[in-house]
């Protein structure tokens, strides 16, 4: 009888392994969300993410996309999980579709500063919002929190880069346009090397702060630029 539960007790123990194991693979995002939403009615769905909340220097940007037939687009998944190579082909297959709207909003530094970093993102996303060339009767949101300062349905996904297609093609878009936007600003501030960490805290950058003290493009209300420049 002992002998049975053991071999129970590690049959048991193998299938939570694997479960572990099945929860670490990456998430694939699908037209889940859009289905549903478009059950409900909603004929012009739009998704939304933003790239650039955590680093220490540079704008925040947001963008909105709104598929109008399914496409398969390979390779399409959360910004964060793909190589720099793959998320240029995906940006580039994605505002050469003629089947999709796009639009992309940017909050810049001093705005960040001024309004904290959640208001400055949303403003980048109604920004973007206003852009498009067609408007959304429904929003799907990156995230848990709804966009305030509109009137349209809204949805808040949590990890939605990595499960809704509308919202990882958005994300796509917002970190190219960001990474390139720094990228470009390298050249105005060599010293600070944004070309290579693109403003997030690596321990480079931490390095470079701490040498030449912060340029125009960092975020003064962050608490590491913000003790650099009380010293």
């Amino acid at each position: 009888m002992v002998k049975k539960q053991q071999k129970s007790s590690r049959r048991t123990l193998s299938e939570r392994f694997q479960e572990a194991l099945f929860s670490l693979e990456p998430l694939r995002p699908d037209w889940g969300f859009e289905e549903e939403l478009s059950r409900t009615g909603y004929k012009v769905i739009c998704g939304i993410d933003d790239a650039g909340r955590g680093p220490l220097a540079g704008p925040v940007a947001a963008a909105c996309v709104i598929f109008h037939r399914k496409l398969s687009l390979p390779g399409l998944m959360d910004s964060k999980a793909i190589s720099s190579v793959k998320r240029d082909m995906l940006f580039e297959k994605i505002i050469s579709s003629k089947d999709i709207s796009f639009a992309v909003g940017m909050s810049s530094v001093e705005e960040i500063d001024a309004l904290n970093i959640l208001n400055a993102t949303h403003l980048a996303m109604r920004r973007a919002l206003e852009s498009l060339d067609v408007q959304p009767d429904a929003l799907l949101i990156d995230g848990n929190i709804p966009l305030r300062g509109v009137q349209c349905f809204q949805k808040t996904v949590v990890k939605g880069d990595a499960r809704c297609r509308s919202i990882s093609a958005a994300s796509i878009l917002a970190k190219v346009t960001r990474d390139r936007w720094m990228k470009e600003c390298s050249a105005l501030y060599p010293g600070y090397e944004f070309d290579v960490h693109k403003g997030y805290g690596t321990r480079k950058h931490f390095e470079l702060l701490e040498k030449y003290g912060p340029c125009p493009l960092h975020r003064k209300s962050f608490a590491p630029v913000r003790r650099l420049q009380s010293q």
